[in-house]
């Protein structure tokens, strides 16, 4: 593969002049990435590495149908998505009939962020209330109107959060509030709202919506249990107001049964927005929101029209229809269901072995691993949580690390993940829990540092701290022969691949 720079050169230019802002993975040992196919990923040097981060890259990288729909309609037209053109209303009919009945209007976008900003819009313009409710470590994008209500990213800055803007508990079972013992937590986690909706009321304050996503991402990988949404719907339009669903992260059946993931909480569940990206395009930049008919007249009524150049060109529906296409045809529902109850299997057992590992969380192709120091306290693993990452890439496997406490190991592979891949990433992961494990003695001594420095040899300018580092992998060989024992493993993975 032709590059035009040296991986220490581009690490150099991306200093100069990419925002510092924008952090890539693994900063302190970052990967340069050249091709990539189905769920694996290469580097300059050619080595392949198993993705277990890549939600966007859905039905695989550079699928051969998506590639040939882009193809195939980019030698055809591109144009404004204000003329008429088949591909938009065509790929609108497909997408509307994978959802209740009652969302069918649909606002073509171009990423998650402007999707949840637009459904911000339109809920505010419904029944002309402002404020919103959102969720404890939420994120819901990085336009300004999105960072206002997503507490993972307002509540880094200075800002103080906007009075319009309310959070509440997120419901989560295992650290949050109310715990898996609670008879019924979805009822007191739903009268969170309710109480901030009073509350609201008194200062003379009205809810224009809640949105949450339907499995929280980002603030590690969360599951409400079942009858919350329910309950909140039920307080929310007693409100006046609307429920957004956000499926950016986690829709297009990553959770198997079903193609959304609002829909595994009952058939009685029906959002008035659901807003949809990352996985839309298989990478291409494409979003939408799908409201009802009475919302979508709320918005037209303002007098001001909806337009976006790009949001629903020809090239972007040929490629959402290609992606539609693939995931009946490849039977991927099905495949994430079955890989990912048997991925779920194999880290519980992992659980039962390992101290580190508190809890095993997820459904579908959507699974969390939260690391703690003590099961009793449910301490965070934070630290550990890094070095793992970090020992993983060396083992040629891609995860991350999320959370409020960032020790949530998030695994969202593409959705052709196999139980070949599933058994080799825990094997890996096996062997870096026992070594450090081992390293630790079972105590909660700080073994490994968060600021140990970068030994990688990078330009100055682009250097950052390695958070991890410490000596728990100090019986282990050198990186090639790391390579080498795992020769027999990555021979068989590489037998699948086209290269």
């Amino acid at each position: 593969m032709c590059q035009l720079y040296s991986k220490r050169d581009t690490l150099a230019l991306r200093g100069k002049h990419i925002g510092p802002s924008c952090k890539v993975f693994f900063a302190a040992d970052p990967m340069k990435i050249v091709r990539a196919q189905g769920q694996y990923v290469f580097d300059e040097q050619g080595e392949h590495y198993l993705d277990c981060i890549n939600n966007v890259a859905h039905v695989g990288h550079c699928h051969p149908e998506v590639v040939r729909a882009a193809l195939r309609q980019m030698e055809v037209l591109n144009t404004n998505s204000r003329f008429l053109h088949d591909n938009i209303v065509e790929y609108a009919k497909r997408l509307s009939a994978t959802l209740p009945e009652k969302l069918s209007v649909c606002y073509f976008t171009n990423s998650g962020s402007e999707a949840n900003d637009l459904a911000l819009r339109l809920a505010r313009q419904f029944k002309g209330h402002q404020d919103v409710i959102t969720l404890e470590h939420a994120y819901h994008g990085h336009l300004s109107s999105l960072i206002e209500i997503s507490p993972y990213k307002f509540r880094k800055g200075k800002d103080v959060k906007k009075e319009f803007v309310h959070v509440a508990p997120v419901p989560d079972t295992y650290r949050g509030k109310y715990r898996e013992d609670h008879p019924d937590p979805a009822s007191v986690y739903a009268e969170e709202v309710k109480k901030i909706i009073e509350e609201a009321h008194k200062g003379g304050r009205k809810i224009a919506a809640f949105i949450a996503e339907s499995m929280q991402s980002c603030g590690g990988q969360i599951i409400p249990p079942a009858g919350y949404f329910q309950k909140v719907a039920e307080y929310v339009h007693g409100a006046g107001g609307v429920f957004i669903a956000d499926e950016v992260q986690v829709g297009f059946g990553r959770v198997g049964k079903h193609f959304w993931s609002f829909q595994m909480y009952g058939e009685d569940f029906v959002p008035d927005i659901v807003t949809m990206g990352k996985p839309m395009g298989n990478g291409h930049p494409m979003a939408c929101v799908v409201t009802t008919k009475e919302i979508a007249e709320a918005f037209s009524s303002s007098g001001m029209e909806y337009f976006n150049t790009f949001g629903g060109n020809p090239v972007s529906c040929a490629v959402g229809l290609a992606v539609l296409d693939i995931i009946e045809n490849e039977g991927l529902q099905g495949n994430a269901t079955k890989v990912g109850n048997y991925l779920t299997e194999l880290l519980n057992k992992q659980k039962a072995k390992h101290p580190l590992i508190g809890d095993i969380r997820g459904v579908g192709l959507f699974i969390g691993i939260d690391l703690v120091k003590d099961r009793q306290q449910r301490t965070p693993a934070t630290a550990e949580a890094q070095h793992i990452i970090y020992k993983m890439k060396e083992k040629r496997v891609l995860l991350s690390a999320d959370g409020p406490h960032r020790n949530v190991l998030k695994i969202k592979p593409p959705m052709c993940f196999t139980e070949e891949d599933a058994e080799f990433m825990v094997d890996q992961l096996d062997g870096i829990l026992t070594v450090l494990e081992e390293a630790l003695g079972g105590k909660t001594a700080s073994v490994i540092s968060e600021n140990t420095p970068c030994k990688t040899e990078v330009p100055r300018e682009a250097q950052l701290e390695l958070p991890s580092g410490g000596t728990a992998d100090s019986r282990e060989s050198s990186s090639k022969k790391r390579n080498a024992a795992c020769a027999d493993k990555h021979s068989l993975l590489s037998k699948r691949l086209k290269t």
